[in-house]
């Protein structure tokens, strides 16, 4: 099924979304990869603040590539999600609702995406140009000296995702794997 969804996303919008639905996401995300997880997830465990507050919010698993002239910002494929698995969830109990990248999670990820009602998304990877022309504004945030794993806050219309997990933890690798199997 295809949906538009707003983003930030509510916990309705949220358990309204299953496994294998397509998605157009607008609205504001957040990207970070593996150097500004650790960051934050540091200073959360130190009871430091972050640089966004993650209360219902979407982190795209991103590192772009440096935007050509006249563009808002450049290729912006997914990255291996299964590397933030560390972090994710003490992020979403901290009120992340959304994660967006490539491939498998691990048991206490879809164990914390179900715990606190949120959804995995998959963006297609080796996309990163069509990708990127959903992104109408980018700006970094925070951890400037990342560089291309700084945090930014994009605005993005209509980014195509499929909903991988569901909030009630329906996996659509599993499914999918299932289904060709019969």
């Amino acid at each position: 099924m295809n949906k538009n969804v707003e983003a930030p996303l509510s916990s309705e919008v949220v358990q309204s979304l299953s496994a294998g639905d397509y998605v157009y996401i607008s609205g504001t995300i957040y990207t970070a990869r593996d150097a500004a997880h650790k960051r934050m997830y540091e200073s959360i465990q130190n009871g430091e603040e972050i640089p966004f507050d993650l209360t219902n919010n979407i982190v795209y698993y991103l590192g772009p590539t440096p935007a050509r002239e006249g563009k808002v910002i450049g290729s912006a494929g997914p990255t291996t999600s299964s590397r933030m698995d560390k972090y994710a969830p003490l992020l979403m109990k901290h009120g992340l609702k959304g994660m967006i990248g490539k491939g498998k999670r691990n048991e206490e990820v879809i164990s914390a995406i179900k715990d606190n009602t949120c959804v995995y998304f998959a963006a297609v990877g080796g996309a990163g140009a069509v990708l990127s022309k959903c992104i109408t504004k980018s700006e970094v945030i925070a951890y400037d000296d990342l560089g291309t794993e700084a945090i930014r806050k994009l605005e993005v219309k209509d980014f195509p995702a499929i909903v991988v997990i569901d909030c009630k933890g329906n996996n659509l690798y599993e499914e999918a794997v299932k289904e060709y199997c019969k």
